[in-house]
């Protein structure tokens, strides 16, 4: 089967401008979306979808274990509150005499 020359640069002409113009806009797509990804702090990527900065520095590490030391310090704070409110509960719902002998109670546990 033998391709013709003229029929080659038919062929060339007519499918040359929608070849380029579907280049053209993958081009245009590929740096709208790494725009966007720089823009909105996501990583970038390589072709394989590995990070191209896959350690992110010192930087970002200590801000990771700053993070979590706070995040520890908030959930030991949670529980303690936690407690409180369930002491509150307990004596916005007991009876006011079982009360009132818990407190003469201490009382006389901190007098003795």
């Amino acid at each position: 089967m033998a391709v013709n020359p003229e029929n080659l640069s038919i062929i060339v002409n007519q499918l040359g401008p929608t070849i380029g113009g579907v280049a053209f806009a993958a081009v245009v797509g590929w740096v709208i979306t790494t725009w966007l990804k720089i823009k909105n702090g996501y990583p970038l990527e390589s072709s394989w979808g590995k990070p191209l900065h896959p350690n992110g520095g010192g930087e970002a590490m200590e801000r990771i274990k700053l993070l979590s030391q706070e995040n520890a310090q908030l959930r030991a704070e949670l529980g303690s509150l936690k407690d409180r409110v369930a002491v509150m509960e307990r004596i916005a719902t007991d009876q006011p005499s079982r009360l009132a002998a818990e407190i003469d109670a201490l009382a006389t546990k901190q007098l003795n």
